[in-house]
């Protein structure tokens, strides 16, 4: 017997959920709760994948969108585990929390590791949207494809440029001028933005599949004015002076474009 839409999220939550505790043990045990981001992207991934085996009569639709979803966010995760998790100290954010939450710091983290649960099934609903549309696969599907493929290449790429530069010891205490760098301060954040387009060209037509453009909405405000650009760069001018500042001045915030002359 099919399950009803409600069920649906209450099962994608409840995976979520799940998740979101066993990250938690690992982060009480190893006093590191960056351990979230990676599982943030990587629930992702896996709730598409709940979606597309509670669909009725999954076709080349349901399995074209897991397997987007999927590819995007496991390699997201991947790049956030190595680049932040293994072998690095614990984020300065969680720092800054573990000390304002102190001593009170595990039961607080719990809860908002639970809190990251709820925020991935919401940020999941454009792609069980998506899985929802009846219509054959067609010009919509072919530009959502487009658009995934670029924002998957474009953000592999910046994080690939970003770790080779960071490799270089010489590199040290210096911005990444490199590659598309030199074109956006967070090249990296503007394809994470564009991804989520991808799942408002695969609703066309779905029933109600307007409302997936809340996500690269929300995203947006959230990269400007939560988690994202202001602390990013907040940290980048203590560590790196004038030299950020420079940055800044010659180089776009968000959207590639060409650099400006050096001030």
């Amino acid at each position: 017997m099919a399950l009803s839409l409600f069920a649906v999220l209450m099962l994608a939550f409840g995976v979520m959920s799940v998740l979101m505790v066993a990250l938690w043990a690992w982060q009480r045990a190893h006093r590191d709760a960056g351990i979230v981001d990676a599982g943030w992207a990587f629930g992702l991934g896996l709730l598409a994948l709940v979606y597309a085996a509670t669909r009725p009569a999954p076709g080349a639709r349901t399995a074209l969108v897991a397997a987007v979803a999927v590819l995007w966010s496991w390699r997201l995760a991947w790049h956030l585990l190595t680049d932040r998790v293994i072998g690095k100290p614990e984020d300065g954010r969680y720092q800054s929390l573990r000390a304002q939450w102190a001593p009170h710091e595990q039961r607080a983290f719990f809860w908002f590791f639970q809190a990251q649960a709820v925020a991935a099934v919401l940020f999941s609903l454009p792609m069980l949207m998506s899985m929802l549309a009846t219509r054959p696969l067609g010009a919509w599907d072919v530009a959502a494809l487009g658009v995934w493929l670029t924002a998957f290449i474009g953000e592999v790429t910046a994080d690939t440029q970003l770790a080779a530069w960071r490799r270089e010891s010489a590199n040290r205490g210096r911005t990444c001028r490199k590659g598309l760098w030199a074109w956006s301060r967070h090249p990296n954040y503007f394809f994470e933005w564009l991804y989520w387009w991808t799942y408002v060209l695969f609703s066309m037509h779905a029933p109600h599949g307007a409302l997936t453009v809340i996500a690269p909405m929300v995203m947006l405000f959230l990269l400007f004015r939560v988690t994202g650009i202001p602390a990013t760069e907040a940290r980048a001018l203590l560590s790196r002076g004038e030299d950020y500042r420079d940055y800044q001045r010659t180089t776009s915030v968000f959207v590639p474009l060409p650099p400006k002359g050096h001030a």
